[in-house]
């Protein structure tokens, strides 16, 4: 076949799988209950819905060009320098932003093996190479990441805690694999999950970066605030890659809805500590209870777990899959992770959580 005339994609672009998000609906299947993307049961702050609905009186205004009004609430809420945060339309602009700064042809990028999918998009789109670094029981390896670094690579992404296998870095580790980097070398610390961790020896990138000068910390109100329809995120960082992020940040990438909102939910600490709480319930029940069906499943510290299924005709992750949607409950293929024979669920609600469990053994045929 003759190939299509007009404009061309660069070089690679059509090679970029693209990112498939979570399903959020089934043919027929009613009613759904969606634990896919790793979305809070509880919704957003009622605050944050009143203060989505007042902005629409201002609809034909402009938002503030630099989401101070948020900037500033954020820096109050964690003691920051509001200069040197950036807001972005979810913190997947703000990795693309920082892609863009400093990623090129001929150069690399490291993540680590069962990273978030969106590195390897944006360093592709980029024209740079990206390199993934072996896990250790699933797990981000500090080592492996140090022993990947070559003269080319100028960015390391690390999701702390992972997606979609919920594990953590402890801090420690974090400061050894900063230390270990070239001063040239960007540690981009993707903290999407942080406010959900119960561990003493976590910490989300605050205190790294303002301890120095290659270390970024993003953060998004997609997952413990509710508000992932508004598209919210952030990074804090040092002076410098402010600047060059801000130098080719949008106009007004952030709307004023979700300033707006996001302030409110920034403020409403009792809704994020209520959420915490049933998290931390809840993510310990699903992981003892989903172990006792016998299938193996990755500690987590974020608000899913990724459930681990045997290799075997009639007992597949695939399988498990079509029977759960069958029965109107969602949860997420991993395949494209590398992870064939994994489902992640996420935390959902009570109802939930004691459905999918009776549900996943009635499908190993434990059902009483």
């Amino acid at each position: 076949m003759a190939a299509k005339r007009g404009p061309r994609a660069r070089p690679g672009v059509l090679d970029i799988a693209p990112y498939v998000p979570g399903t959020s609906a089934l043919p027929g299947a009613h009613p759904v209950i969606k634990l896919s993307s790793n979305e809070t049961p509880f919704g957003p702050s009622p605050r944050a819905v009143e203060a989505y609905l007042a902005s629409a009186a201002l609809l034909s205004r402009y938002p503030d060009g630099s989401a101070r009004p948020l900037r500033e609430a954020l820096a109050k809420f964690y003691g920051l320098d509001p200069n040197r945060i950036v807001c972005g339309a979810g913190s997947d602009e703000i990795l693309n932003l920082l892609a863009s700064a400093y990623l090129g042809p001929g150069d690399e990028a490291i993540y680590s093996e069962h990273g978030f999918l969106v590195y390897i998009i944006a360093i592709l789109a980029r024209g740079a190479t990206p390199v993934a670094a072996p896990e250790t029981d699933l797990t981000t390896n500090v080592d492996a990441i140090l022993a990947c670094v070559s003269p080319r690579t100028r960015l390391v992404f690390i999701a702390n805690p992972n997606n979609p296998t919920g594990t953590y870095l402890p801090f420690d580790e974090v400061k050894r694999l900063r230390e270990g980097l070239p001063d040239d070398v960007l540690l981009v610390l993707d903290a999407a999950y942080a406010e959900y961790v119960r561990k003493n020896d976590y910490e989300a990138g605050i205190e790294l970066v303002a301890t120095s000068d290659n270390v970024v910390m993003t953060r998004t109100f997609s997952k413990i605030h509710g508000l992932a329809a508004l598209r919210l995120g952030w990074m804090y960082g040092p002076s410098h890659v402010v600047d060059a992020v801000n130098r080719i940040r949008g106009p007004f990438n952030v709307n004023a809805a979700a300033i707006q909102a996001g302030i409110a939910a920034i403020e409403d600490t009792a809704h994020q500590e209520r959420s915490r709480e049933h998290n931390t319930r809840w993510l310990a029940w699903l992981m003892e209870e989903i172990g006792k069906l016998g299938l193996k499943v990755t500690p987590s510290v974020a608000n899913f777990v990724l459930v681990h299924f045997p290799d075997q005709a009639g007992l597949t992750a695939k399988d498990a899959n079509a029977f759960l949607t069958q029965r109107g409950l969602i949860l997420r293929q991993v395949g494209a992770y590398k992870l064939p024979n994994a489902l992640r669920m996420s935390v959902g609600s009570e109802e939930a959580n004691l459905l999918v469990v009776r549900t996943l053994a009635e499908f190993l045929g434990l059902a009483k």
